[in-house]
């Protein structure tokens, strides 16, 4: 059986994953029988944008937290993840993912946010 980690950012495409790219990937991994387990950065968020207004709000959130209500709870720190058991990674799109898995200013992955 092929085994998948899927690394998620945040939820909404603004600031985290974006959610119908984490949703329908999940469900055609779960259509082919794929082994899938999600991961996210237990940190804070970059920033936080008001989806309806698209305006960046004074507001902190946890990325981890943030990607659960994707994963509906069924998900793992990514300091967790171990490369070994898997075959395959898949990080869906949204902004959060540039924001929130690397240092967007230098252009490098954050690291510290990922297991071996």
């Amino acid at each position: 059986m092929i085994r998948v980690a899927l690394v998620i950012s945040g939820c909404g495409h603004l600031d985290g994953a974006e959610i119908f790219e984490t949703v329908f990937t999940l469900l055609e991994l779960d259509k082919n029988n794929v082994k899938t387990r999600i991961f996210a950065p237990n940190q804070k968020q970059h920033y936080v944008i008001n989806h309806l207004t698209k305006k960046e709000v004074v507001e902190e959130r946890n990325v981890l937290v943030e990607s659960a209500r994707i994963a509906r709870g069924a998900i793992q720190s990514l300091n967790e993840l171990q490369v070994k058991d898997f075959d395959a990674l898949i990080l869906p799109g949204g902004f959060g993912a540039a924001m929130n898995l690397s240092d967007y200013d230098r252009c490098t992955i954050n690291s510290n946010t990922y297991g071996n």
